[in-house]
């Protein structure tokens, strides 16, 4: 049967499992830059030929995660390859591939002449462990239709039934600072997956909205200095659950392993014999301060920040705070859970040598519809806190970064 390059023929959609098999990249701009993560992601054996390659190119060769072939295309280059992408600028190399390509009856994506390719990259995405891969003819529309769907199945928008293969177990979900936005694409995958949902008061609320009417929702009610479900308790739910074949997520503020106790259910569940999954969250220490405007770190101005937690006064036994190596530090301070000791630490940070002038700021909030910031300095934040009736969650800010923000 003849060949016949027809635009209007649609292709086939079809998958293809390069893991292990030989893949020849020609051209390394950026093109490749784009393509290559994807397939080194599918395990390709990636052979890349080309005399020069970019910067992001060269790491991913030195990093040994493809084979660099400084040289320009010859020709029998793509012998026993599965699939090629030709895309170097010179139109005569790329037909020349192409040909060779089509004569071993291998697969050719070219970026210079869609018409002429036997095969066409999509645009790809993935949500909720599916793959979205959309062809269309026109790559500015394949991209946006790929956008809509992975969104709105990222929100809920778009739904669709599925089988759950996912074992029983528990996984340890940080749910970032407030902001629903910003807990991870993992993280809110595993929730969407969750037969029963442990959550933080901390834990971003509006995530709790997008469970299905199927799923169990726990309270942990962590409230500080109030009332309180016990650490033993919770423990023994996220073990009674899983065991009864649920996949149970562990909703937290920020990050479950900062002041977060996240380690100690890590290990009451693995002593249980259950798999336990730990997702990373965006910690409050940096992204609160972010949100308010106020970097953390700053060239020219500190080379270091340290986080600390105020839950216990300095002057309290339990504390394990070295508040005059605090005090003596030059750099950031950032204090979580310390707005009720804030007036005990700023007297412990003036006592060990910081300045009483040193500018602080309070984020109440942050990154949620009611943030709002307060700014003192040591010597005035605790009747400021006070004044301005300042209420947990809130971090506090230490530093000459604070006046930063202008």
């Amino acid at each position: 049967m003849p060949v016949v390059h027809d635009a209007s023929i649609p292709p086939y959609p079809v998958g293809l499992r390069l893991s292990g098999r030989r893949v020849v990249v020609l051209g390394g701009g950026q093109v490749a830059q784009r393509r290559l993560p994807a397939l080194l992601a599918a395990g390709a054996d990636v052979q890349l030929i080309s005399p020069h390659t970019t910067p992001a190119v060269q790491a991913m060769a030195d990093a040994g995660e493809l084979s660099w072939h400084a040289r320009p295309y010859t020709a029998g280059d793509l012998a026993d390859s599965w699939y090629v992408l030709v895309a170097t600028s010179d139109p005569a190399v790329n037909a020349a591939a192409a040909a060779e390509a089509e004569a071993n009856r291998t697969f050719c994506s070219r970026a210079d002449d869609a018409a002429t390719a036997t095969a066409w990259t999509p645009a790809s995405g993935r949500q909720g462990g599916a793959t979205v891969a959309v062809l269309s003819g026109d790559p500015r529309r394949s991209a946006a239709l790929r956008d809509a769907v992975v969104s709105g199945l990222r929100d809920g928008s778009l739904a669709a039934a599925h089988h759950r293969g996912r074992t029983p177990g528990v996984a340890l979900v940080g749910g970032g600072p407030g902001d629903p936005d910003l807990i991870t694409v993992r993280g809110r995958r595993l929730l969407a997956e969750a037969d029963v949902v442990i959550a933080d008061r901390l834990a971003p609320r509006e995530l709790l909205d997008e469970l299905g009417p199927q799923v169990e929702v726990i309270d942990a009610s962590k409230i500080p200095y109030g009332r309180f479900m016990a650490q033993e308790a919770i423990n023994a739910a996220l073990i009674e659950h899983a065991k009864a074949g649920k996949f149970v997520v562990r909703l937290k503020g920020g990050d479950p392993y900062v002041f977060g106790r996240g380690m100690e259910e890590l290990i009451a569940v693995t002593e249980a014999g259950l798999p336990v999954t730990v997702v990373p969250g965006i910690s409050s220490s940096i992204s609160v301060p972010g949100a308010a405007g106020i970097p953390v770190t700053h060239r020219g101005v500190t080379h270091e920040f340290t986080v600390i937690s105020g839950h216990v006064a300095p002057e309290d036994p339990r504390s394990l705070v070295n508040w005059e190596a605090a005090a003596a530090m030059r750099g950031t301070l950032v204090l979580l859970m310390a707005v009720e000791r804030i007036g005990a630490i700023a007297a412990a940070l003036i006592a060990g040598g910081r300045p009483a002038q040193t500018p602080v700021a309070v984020v109440q909030e942050g990154t949620t519809a009611n943030q709002r910031r307060v700014d003192a300095t040591l010597a005035t934040v605790a009747e400021v806190v006070e004044a301005e009736q300042i209420r947990p969650p809130a971090v506090i800010v230490v530093g000459d970064v604070v006046g930063l923000a202008g």
